[in-house]
């Protein structure tokens, strides 16, 4: 194998690794260690289960779920606490927020529906700027892109948080 091919070689297997590392350090705390940690904490001898710790877990389970079905709410209520008038306007159109919470400083995404429609020549290119600017007031990222949609999911606009 010549230089050249080592080279090349060297910087795919350089590339993959990052891709994986990166792939796995967005998983949130649920890795394969918090797996084996639940399995096991089921298990009680004799087979029963543990009722206090089941009670936990369903408490735990709905404050997640709870946090994540309401990132809408949680960004509309940070926009009418320190947004201006304008962003508040903008973002009482705002429907669904995806993606808000699970950042890892690598390449952050998220998405912003709105009740917009018309796609990008529709009334709700405007307002799209002012949503992307007061979702990065709300959340930062080294490298993060927050794009926001209309109602049938056609591109507003975007920007960087």
């Amino acid at each position: 194998m010549g230089m050249k091919s080592k080279i090349v070689l060297g910087a795919v297997v350089g590339l993959v690794v990052i891709g994986a590392v990166s792939a796995n350090g967005g998983d949130g705390g649920t890795g394969s260690a918090d797996k084996g940690a639940s399995a096991s904490a089921d298990k009680q001898p004799g087979g029963a289960k543990d009722a206090g710790a089941d009670t936990a877990d369903a408490a735990d389970k709905a404050g997640q779920t709870e946090q994540k079905a309401s990132q809408a709410e949680q960004f509309k209520a940070f926009v009418q606490e320190n947004g201006t008038d304008q962003e508040k306007e903008a973002v009482s159109h705002v429907t669904k927020v995806q993606g808000a919470d699970d950042q890892n400083d690598i390449l952050d995404t998220a998405d912003v529906y709105t009740d917009f429609t018309g796609g990008i020549m529709g009334e709700g290119t405007g307002p799209a700027e002012l949503i992307a600017s007061a979702f990065a007031d709300w959340k930062q990222s080294a490298n993060g892109l927050v794009t926001v949609y209309d109602a049938d999911g056609e591109l507003l606009g975007n920007g960087q948080f």
